[in-house]
């Protein structure tokens, strides 16, 4: 399983926020150039992620983004299923595929089964999970 940039972006903007103390805000302009990310692609997930419940925002002089929620209650399969399109890993799990064995395949379901064990991994998982070694992660970013 592969996950889109989109999906990545999300994520590495998750880890950024969680990186700040509480209460302090981020501009769409730090995040794009802590992660060499354009500024259009920062705010397009900015949106989506805010509009999933996971970050707000605060406009105008002063404003920015902070998590909405706890870096502990935020579970990395929910972010991934929240970010990603489909998951038709082959062309049988879309509904308008036109592949000609579909009706016979048994892949399809090992496929299937490798997928939600793949899913349900990362549920085990929150951003304060991948997050504490926010040292770390600091200097390699250099969160402002």
């Amino acid at each position: 399983m592969r996950v889109t940039k989109f999906t990545d972006y999300a994520l590495r903007v998750l880890i950024y926020l969680a990186c700040k103390p509480n209460g302090e805000l981020t501009t769409i302009s730090q995040l794009a150039e802590a992660y060499s990310i354009s500024v259009h692609h920062v705010r397009v997930v900015v949106h989506k992620l805010g509009q999933a419940g996971y970050i707000n925002s605060t406009q105008g002089k002063g404003g920015g983004v902070e998590l909405a929620l706890r870096p502990d209650e935020i579970l990395i399969g929910e972010v991934i299923r929240s970010t990603e399109k489909d998951f038709f890993i082959v062309e049988c799990f879309n509904p308008q595929g036109k592949c000609t064995i579909v009706k016979a395949c048994r892949l399809k379901h090992i496929l299937g089964d490798a997928l939600n064990a793949f899913i349900d991994t990362l549920d085990q998982y929150t951003l304060a999970d991948i997050t504490d070694n926010r040292h770390e992660i600091v200097q390699q970013i250099r969160v402002a």
